[in-house]
């Protein structure tokens, strides 16, 4: 193979090639003149270009991850590291992060998917801890056309392939559809942990002399600029960057989990530090593990793990080939390390050392490609506060009237509804996961939440990923506050005390001050109900620049939540248990349909103002759903959302195939009004006195769970009456008929 000659520092100053990697010239400018005193070399240039995309330096995004509440008694770690921490008592916590592959998703819908998955999962065993869960939440254009179910197909596949093969379950998650998403669609993934206090890890490199070994896979050429490539706009009919999509290999990943978490478990005493090498691969495990530490390095290329011949500096420093890990080894203990990756058939080869003079230096063939401060490609990347404008739909949205439903037919609007394909069943999709892999899972997809026991016992962890887009896009901060509302209410609604998020920030072009106006508005939202809900954010990403010729997404910013259930007994599903049980609405009802699903179905579009929304009266609702679901007093619990209390009387009929008979004092077209903070509760009848006695003015009464086969809901207006088996069919078939 010919040698490739790189450019001279001269010739990437004079042809501006920094600007193709996405550096500005004033960011240039800044790294010539005033961190390096000189040109930077291709390499040097390449480093940069990486480590101060938006996607690891998040360079536009710090002033407004600044606002989010961070810190609570039950928080052991926050934002920093591979994952946040959450105390769950009795010596033991709870590990979770998540992760957008969004770019990559779009171009190699299969591997982008499944990478996203491999590296979420790194992430969490980073840590020191044991993953046991995956949950995603993903979003698509509509199922009309041929590429959004080719897209919808592989990604599935992908995330599916690449969990059940590690044997990790992949037990919830949530899909949505929107026109928005069509040249874009979101690929997020969380990944839940469980480890003891004792064994939590760093992602640090300190110890002047101390080993850098390289663990795990070997390095090729697939994912380099993969950082750069999520940091960018899509423009239609250009050739996409496939190289820039990585390549997974479950089986690879498994051994490097176990070998990983032998090494913490079985030999703490010798481990310095332990980091992903995730976006930006080995330049940014290494440069964040030396900044936070205060350290310098140095790195001898020629030793690391190549899977292709004549790799350069800039290739190996930039792939983002997949399975691999960075750790910090006490000198002197390196062929422990050795010893234990090669009983797992796994590289683990010294490439560096830990200095202190505060360099990153780089050494290939004996030569010296790069000398830079370590810090100035980590904790001193620029930041920006960029400039912010309210979107004119904002002010154009307030002038509307309140958007009135025209109903002829109750049966019809429910029926109409339940094949909507962000209501209908997800079942084909999820039934392609292995959900009950590991048997600890109690509750699996399709309830509120999913419920995982925490082995040795008698607690369990509630999980779920959730955020109605369309309320952003219609008011961000109210939308934000929305996400992080319906999460806790799909804890609570599972027997689950909310203690944490994670959050995946999904959303335009943060260059428009249209697209940074929405990002910083809707983390104002978050913000406040994680304060009031007391759920602080430990971990999370952003993705931006979701854009396709200029158009962006709805802002997206995916919640996702864990809470602790304190008792296997208070674990509690969505569908109703016995015929003869009493129905009770929690929460008051208004004309809410501006952003709704049935607006969407009915105008073909979404638009209005978003409805008033009380994080108190939330908070008060909660608390007593809650309260009561702990003194057993509930039978099920199902939070009211998308399509309101028709679809959740619904599908809580739908999998033990009850009837109901439920009379409502209100018109036909409030049954699908979505206002928030509700729930729909079932009690057995002997419970009914101390529930209403416990419960008071919160709870109202309207029905029966019946062992008909009808739904049967009067309102003020007509009796709406159909049977549950069809209503199930046409709800679970729905999707497969757009497939198809």
């Amino acid at each position: 193979m010919m040698k490739v000659t790189e450019p001279t520092p001269q010739e990437i100053k004079e042809q501006k090639i920094y600007t193709d990697w996405g550096l500005t010239e004033e960011e240039y400018r800044l790294i010539s003149e005033e961190i390096l005193g000189r040109l930077p070399n291709y390499t040097e240039t390449g480093l940069f270009s990486v480590m101060w995309s938006e996607h690891c330096s998040y360079k536009n995004s710090k002033p407004v991850l600044r606002k989010f509440p961070t810190t609570g008694p039950q928080v052991l770690q926050g934002p920093g590291e591979g994952a946040g921490i959450v105390d769950i008592g009795d010596g033991q916590a709870v590990v979770f992060k998540a992760e957008s592959h969004n770019h990559p998703s779009a171009v190699e819908p299969y591997e982008g998917a499944a990478t996203g998955v491999g590296g979420i999962i790194r992430d969490i065993f980073s840590m020191g801890a044991r993953p046991i869960a995956i949950l995603d939440s993903l979003r698509f254009g509509e199922l009309d056309n041929e590429r959004t179910k080719y897209l919808l197909e592989e990604v599935v596949a992908g995330i599916s392939g690449y969990g059940n093969c590690i044997g990790i379950p992949t037990v919830g998650g949530e899909v949505a559809f929107d026109p928005c998403y069509a040249g874009n669609p979101l690929v997020n993934a969380m990944c839940v942990g469980l480890i003891d206090h004792k064994d939590i890890q760093k992602g640090q490199a300190k110890g002047v002399g101390n080993a850098i070994m390289y663990v795990g896979a070997k390095t090729g050429r697939d994912g380099i600029h993969g950082a750069t490539f999520a940091s960018e706009e899509f423009v239609e009919g250009e050739e996409q960057q496939r190289s820039a999509v990585q390549v997974g290999d479950p089986f690879m990943e498994k051994l490097l989990l176990e070998a990983c978490l032998e090494l913490i478990l079985e030999h703490s005493d010798i481990l310095v530090g332990i980091q992903d090498m995730g976006a930006a691969g080995l330049v940014s495990s290494s440069a964040e593990m030396a900044s936070k530490a205060g350290s310098g390095l140095k790195l001898y290329l020629d030793d690391v793990p190549q899977r292709e011949t004549n790799m350069t500096p800039y290739e190996m420093m930039l792939s983002e080939s997949q399975e691999r890990m960075l750790i910090c080894v006490e000198q002197g203990h390196e062929k422990e390390v050795v010893d234990l990756f090669h009983k797992y058939e796994l590289d683990a080869v010294t490439i560096g050392e830990v200095t202190d003079d505060g360099l990153y230096r780089l050494y290939h063939h004996e030569v010296e490609v790069a000398n830079l401060p370590v810090d100035a490609l980590a904790e001193d990347a620029p930041v920006y506060n960029k400039e912010r404008k309210e979107p004119a739909r904002i002010r154009a949205f307030s002038k509307l009237a309140d958007f009135q439903p025209t109903i002829t037919s109750g049966e019809e609007t429910l029926l109409g509804l339940l094949q909507q394909p962000t209501i209908a069943s997800k079942k084909m999709i999820y039934e392609t996961y292995d959900s009950q892999v590991r048997t600890n899972t109690v509750v699996r997809p399709g309830s509120d939440a999913a419920v995982l026991r925490v082995r040795g016992t008698n607690k369990a962890l509630a999980m779920t990923t959730d955020c109605n887009a369309r309320y952003l896009y219609l008011n961000p901060e109210i939308g934000g506050q929305i996400a992080v509302a319906e999460a806790a209410r799909n804890i609570v609604a599972s027997g689950g005390r909310p203690l944490a998020i994670t959050d995946c920030l999904n959303y335009g072009s943060p260059d428009k001050p249209e697209g940074f106006w929405e990002l910083w508005t809707s983390a104002d939202g978050i913000s406040e109900a994680c304060r009031v809900l007391d759920t602080p954010v430990i971990s999370g990403n952003v993705s931006l620049y979701n854009e396709t010729d200029g158009k962006a997404i709805y802002p997206t910013p995916v919640i996702g939540m864990v809470g602790l259930i304190d008792d296997l007994a208070h674990i509690t599903t969505q569908e109703f248990k016995q015929a003869g049980d009493l129905i009770y609405l929690i929460g008051d009802t208004k004309p809410d349909f501006n952003g709704s699903e049935l607006q969407k179905m009915q105008l073909g579009r979404i638009e209005g103002q978003l409805m008033a929304f009380d994080l108190a009266v939330e908070k008060k609702n909660q608390e007593a759903v809650l309260a009561a679901i702990k003194q057993g007093l509930v039978e099920s619990a199902h939070d009211c959302a998308e399509g309101g209390i028709g679809v959740a009387l619904a599908e809580s009929a739908f999998k033990n195939n009850f009837g109901i008979e439920v009379s409502l004092n209100m018109a036909t077209a409030n049954l699908f009004s979505e206002t928030q903070s509700r729930f729909i509760l079932s009690v057995a009848k002997e419970n009914q006195e101390a529930f209403e006695q416990m419960m008071g003015e919160q709870a109202e009464k309207v029905g029966t769970v019946t062992a008909t086969n009808q739904l049967v809901i009067k309102t003020e207006e007509e009796t709406i009456s159909i049977e549950v088996t069809k209503a199930k069919q046409l709800w679970e078939d729905a999707i497969s008929c757009l497939m198809k």
